[in-house]
């Protein structure tokens, strides 16, 4: 009877969720600097007034879930999702104006709490639920996440959240920032090319031979079992070695710490999935199209590249984009030799114990990994539908 009264169990949930952590978590933080551990502001503190207006999107979500989820209830439960968003992030920047007194130079730290990132991750949560009702269409589904955003963003540019701690950080460490994220995308691009040229040629060795299949196979599962952090050590000493024997190598960046055993250990640690991602999608094409298109006079290699190749490459770009996400979040480890990007920056942090300057290293990459997730998804899901 309860399920039948419920007509969304997963909006009722996450609201739920919502009101347990606004009342129950910290929404903000402050401290008299960076090194000291912030006092806790709960949200309930901070509602009132104009700010009260944020209970009515919740009262309302609230209220969605035990109706029918319509086309037109779901685009009613993703714009109330973005309002509540968009309110509590206006919310902290005007909360942490208050507490420093809008003072620029103050070296008080107003940091976001518990309570706001479980919130807003639940609202981005309930948004993409709504619009995955909303429609099936990839293209309209990536331009409707990217609207729910863009207030947000808004926020951010012009200044309006530029007293909180986060951002003073960014702002104190502009130009690091900026050399992070190229570096991270260097290590990204400089391990998938690589990856790509090696594992595609392994995939069809493995898909065409099956007495190379298992010993090929057997050595990439001993290389994924080895820890990131040791497999980067047993590349030290070598890469060392070759470079003091070889000195041009040294000059060119090639040495025990740094890029170098950093893209090499990526790529090793790519080319398990990318090579299963081959052989599932060559093994996809079925038996009888392949007889198909020998019968209409095509030789192995055109066999090969006009038929096998396009049926298998939406699973062997979904492979691609595995490796992909998590080239992004290995990179992060990577800075412990040298290597750079925003493992560095969070690493910093860690050290320094200032959880802001740990979270300026982290959100990127987490945001870096979903839209390159979310690239590659698109793509797959285009190609699916002009094979339709």
């Amino acid at each position: 009877m309860t399920r039948d009264f419920v007509k969304n169990r997963v909006l009722l949930t996450l609201v739920i969720l919502i009101i347990a952590a606004g009342s129950g978590l910290a929404f903000l933080s402050h401290a008299p600097n960076r090194l000291v551990s912030g006092e806790g502001i709960s949200l309930a503190s901070l509602l009132d007034g104009r700010s009260l207006w944020l209970l009515l999107p919740v009262v309302l979500l609230l209220l969605l879930s035990f109706l029918t989820p319509s086309r037109r209830n779901m685009i009613v439960v993703m714009l109330l999702a973005e309002i509540l968003l968009f309110g509590l992030t206006a919310l902290t920047g005007h909360a942490a104006i208050g507490l420093t007194g809008g003072d620029e130079d103050s070296v008080a730290r107003t940091s976001l709490g518990g309570a706001f990132w479980a919130s807003a991750a639940l609202s981005l949560l309930i948004a993409s639920d709504a619009i995955s009702r909303i429609t099936k269409n990839p293209t309209w589904r990536i331009l409707l996440n990217v609207q729910v955003v863009i207030p947000v963003i808004a926020l951010i540019v012009t200044g309006q959240l530029s007293e909180l701690s986060l951002l003073k950080e960014y702002d104190n460490r502009s130009d690091v920032f900026n050399d992070a994220l190229w570096q991270h995308l260097g290590i990204l691009f400089g391990t998938l090319v690589p990856a790509i040229l090696l594992g595609l040629p392994l995939g069809i060795i493995c898909h065409r031979s099956a007495r190379w299949q298992t010993p090929i196979l057997s050595v990439l599962n001993i290389i994924q079992t080895v820890p990131s952090i040791a497999l980067f050590g047993l590349l030290l000493a070598p890469l060392a070695g070759l470079a003091k024997a070889l000195p041009w190598l040294a000059e060119h960046g090639i040495s025990g710490i740094g890029l170098a055993p950093a893209i090499i250990a990526l790529v090793l640690y790519s080319l398990l999935p990318l090579v299963r991602s081959v052989i599932a999608g060559l093994d996809s094409v079925s038996s009888g199209v392949i007889e198909s298109a020998r019968g209409m006079g095509m030789n192995r290699l055109q066999v090969f590249y006009k038929v096998q190749i396009p049926i298998a490459l939406p699973v062997i770009l979904t492979g691609i984009r595995i490796v992909a996400v998590q080239t992004v979040g290995m990179a992060v480890v990577a800075a412990l030799i040298g290597a750079g990007g925003f493992g560095a920056i969070m690493f910093q942090g860690l050290l320094s114990s200032a959880l802001d300057l740990v979270l300026l290293g982290v959100i990127p990459v987490v945001l870096m990994a979903v839209i390159v997730d979310g690239i590659f998804k698109f793509l797959v899901s285009m190609l699916e539908t002009s094979r339709r």
